[in-house]
């Protein structure tokens, strides 16, 4: 049987009407190298064959009764394509902006847990004559790395070579266990978590010694419950709001290599901080202390966990928007990383999944339910101010299925009290950037991902 992990099932428990927990990816495709020319049906025809034995695409969700312990993963007897890839058309005129309008709306319905949970949206009628794919996957059965993987699945190096290769760990699902068994099961899980509990006191107390250690030295990580309050962090509702672009990646790295001890992370955090800098100065909002963001940070080559998809932890560093000069802000954000990145390799690589063991379906949905019903996120100190991901990908061109692929604009999920996600994928020698909100907080995230290019400009001119 393949049951979730802690960290995949609690995806489940956080997700609400309003806080939707799925991952997606917006790919614009060139339909003009496919071998055969397009065709929708021809499209939906290769997806369906391609995932038809592959578990990831074809199990759902079952629950353990009286949720006695993490759902499990088992084969959908009724499993049907058309449930999975739609086929829509762009209004006129096709534009940018009509894109953004469609894939806000899509990103912010929810997949149904009755079905495997995924879906992709093959969408026609781009001016550029382009065809778009949006592809859904949910957060309990992905992470970064292993949604990269799924998309790439579907790639091949050439328009008319083999697709990639199925990932090793995607092992078919031989049966689905009895009622009985689920209920036997999940009470000896029961029954083991306060002696796992107990196991992961000491060690814990051991990190927190170790963070209070590097606080007075100055070379901790940024605490969370810092962050300012912007007009992004508070209750969410459920419709979304997208934008996407993309960035030279050659000029981020010869940026990178213009400031001794920089990564190609530190520069799109100091683009970002600064494209924030801007947006929220337009709005006369900027605050006098710089903005707190989670950075997810894959842990899926240190992790000994075997079990579950999410193999991931996170660090919170601070964003420089108190800096006006881009430059100065990178070499402060040069520092700031390094230090986080020396405090997040000090704690295990599994902290986070094992504590994810103790949450329970109850605990947090209640917790949910009271967080949207008595607005909670819109008082008190704020966690962090905004989600940003980094997710580095080949070098080379893609194709999608023979089409080749022009953008790969990835979006995560927003929370409540952090209304906002920034996520960056390279591709072919291109950045590109995906930002999604809650379309109360930021109706127009186009002037946030337009401020990106002038922000690239400006650490251009003055480093290059």
């Amino acid at each position: 049987m393949d049951r979730l992990s802690g960290l995949d099932a609690s995806f489940l428990y956080l997700e609400t009407p309003e806080q939707l927990m799925h991952v997606s990816g917006l790919l614009l495709l060139d339909p003009e190298t496919m071998p055969e020319g397009y065709r929708f049906e021809d499209l939906r025809g290769a997806i369906a064959r391609r995932v038809r034995d592959v578990p990831m695409f074809t199990r759902k969700i079952r629950r353990v009764p009286l949720g006695l312990d993490h759902p499990l993963w088992v084969e959908d007897g009724h499993f049907d394509i058309d449930r999975h890839v739609h086929r829509l058309v762009l209004p006129a005129p096709g534009g940018d902006a009509e894109l953004a309008d469609l894939v806000g709306h899509l990103a912010g319905q929810s997949l149904d847990r009755s079905r495997p949970l995924w879906e992709m949206y093959v969408i026609e009628g781009l001016a550029s004559g382009q065809v778009a794919v949006l592809a859904k996957m949910h957060h309990a059965s992905v992470d970064g790395v292993n949604g990269a993987n799924a998309l790439s699945f579907f790639c091949s190096l050439e328009p008319e070579s083999p697709l990639l290769d199925l990932p090793p760990s995607w092992q078919p699902i031989t049966r689905r266990p009895r009622r009985t068994e689920l209920i036997a099961r999940g009470v000896a899980a029961t029954a083991r978590r306060p002696f796992q509990l107990a196991a992961m006191v000491r060690p814990t107390v051991g990190i927190l010694a170790e963070a209070s250690a590097r606080t007075r030295r100055g070379m901790a990580m940024a605490a969370p419950l810092t962050a300012p309050r912007t007009s992004f962090n508070g209750t969410i509702t459920g419709h979304r709001s997208v934008a996407f672009m993309d960035l030279p990646l050659d000029r981020v790295r010869a940026i990178k290599n213009a400031v001794p001890g920089a990564t190609v992370n530190d520069v799109v955090l100091t683009i970002s901080g600064g494209a924030l800098r801007r947006y929220l100065e337009q709005r006369d909002e900027l605050p006098d202390t710089s903005l707190l963001a989670t950075v997810p940070v894959s842990v899926h080559a240190e992790t000994s966990h075997e079990v579950g998809r999410n193999k991931v932890s996170s660090m919170f560093t601070r964003l420089g928007t108190d800096v006006a000069d881009p430059v100065e802000r990178l070499h402060r954000l040069a520092v700031i990383n390094a230090h986080a990145k020396d405090h997040h390799k000090a704690i295990p690589a599994d902290t986070l999944q094992d504590w994810a063991t103790f949450a329970g379906p109850r605990t947090f949905g209640t917790a949910m339910r009271a967080v949207t019903s008595l607005r909670l996120a819109d008082h008190g100190p704020v966690i962090h101010n905004l989600i940003i991901s980094n997710v580095p990908g080949p070098p080379m061109p893609l194709y999608f299925l023979g089409a080749r692929i022009n953008g790969l604009y990835p979006l995560g999920p927003i929370l409540h009290g952090a209304g906002l996600n920034i996520s960056v994928m390279s591709l072919d020698g291109r950045l590109h950037v995906g930002v999604i909100a809650c379309r109360e907080s930021v109706p127009e995230p186009s002037h946030l991902a337009g401020a990106f290019p002038l922000e690239l400009e400006a650490l251009s001119a003055a480093l290059l």
